[in-house]
């Protein structure tokens, strides 16, 4: 009986779950709100983008912005499907091999005892501590005695080392049982086996996030540090060059800046009860 007075203590009336519900709801909406007011101003005619004081929802939508960019795109001197390769190439093997090889690194450091394992995972949660400005001319001198400037290199081989990766890695599969490990290994698994098919499975969270993380940010990188060959430059630099053309492209501007925001976002919401997973559990041993 008195378990179930308190059971009835803890739960929360209908009241306190429609306030809960009610402000969850509010925060959700002035969180949309960015997003709101880019697909808006990707619909406005040139008069509604200056009008003052600026107007948030359109009154007269219309697609003349998308046209007037795919007109844009078909006068580049590079065909438009290089840049839009280029981009899918470097995102897509820059994000692969960073959740493989942060994944494997993960499993042996917080797998495995080795010399200098605490020491390599206390480096790498150090290194996230340091700015991109900080490792800028480093990683410039790097690339450049390797010969990779003007290559897609300079911009996917970074992309694997990423110590954010690792670190969420290695947080969740340290909560993995070695029970099962040692089950594994017992029925004639090996270690490559052990990771693909009994690990990444149960982190199957934080990898989905990392996928997420890691095409983000590869996505909307314009790789102007490393490569200048206009044939090998990606679609966020194109379209932002497309976009600086003055007053006369800002309803241009809008419409590629929403190019450029969708596809992070449905990707986002595609997986997002992932993400709301791994933020629940990543800080948990």
């Amino acid at each position: 009986m008195s378990l179930r007075l308190r059971d009835r203590r803890l739960n929360r009336s209908a009241g306190g779950d429609v306030l809960i519900f009610t402000v969850l709801a509010i925060c959700a909406a002035f969180m949309s709100l960015p997003l709101v007011y880019a697909i808006c101003n990707a619909f406005k005619p040139l008069n509604e983008l200056f009008l003052f004081p600026p107007q948030f929802f359109v009154r007269n939508p219309t697609l003349d912005n998308f046209r007037d960019l795919f007109v844009l795109m078909g006068q580049s001197w590079v065909p438009f499907s290089r840049y839009i390769s280029n981009t899918l190439l470097i995102t897509g093997l820059g994000t692969a091999g960073h959740v493989m090889i942060a994944s494997m690194g993960a499993y042996s450091v917080s797998k495995h005892e080795f010399p200098g394992s605490r020491l390599f995972s206390e480096m790498v949660v150090l290194s996230l501590m340091f700015a991109y400005q900080v490792t800028a001319v480093p990683n410039y001198i790097i690339m450049s005695r390797l010969g990779w400037i003007n290559t897609h290199f300079s911009m996917i081989i970074p992309a694997w080392g990423m110590s954010l990766g690792f670190f969420l890695m290695s947080r969740f599969m340290v909560q993995v049982p070695d029970e099962l490990l040692e089950a594994a290994r017992i029925d004639g698994a090996g270690e490559f086996r052990i990771w693909w098919s009994v690990v990444m499975p149960m982190v199957r969270p934080a990898w989905l996030t990392l996928i997420i993380l890691s095409f983000q940010s590869l996505w909307g990188d314009t790789g102007g540090r490393f490569i200048y060959k206009e044939a090998l430059k990606t679609l966020p630099y194109a379209l932002s060059q497309i976009a600086a053309g003055g007053i006369a492209r800002a309803g241009v501007g809008a419409a590629a800046g929403l190019i450029m925001i969708i596809i992070p976002v449905v990707v986002f919401v595609y997986n997002q009860s992932n993400i709301i997973e791994t933020m629940s559990t990543s800080g948990l041993d």
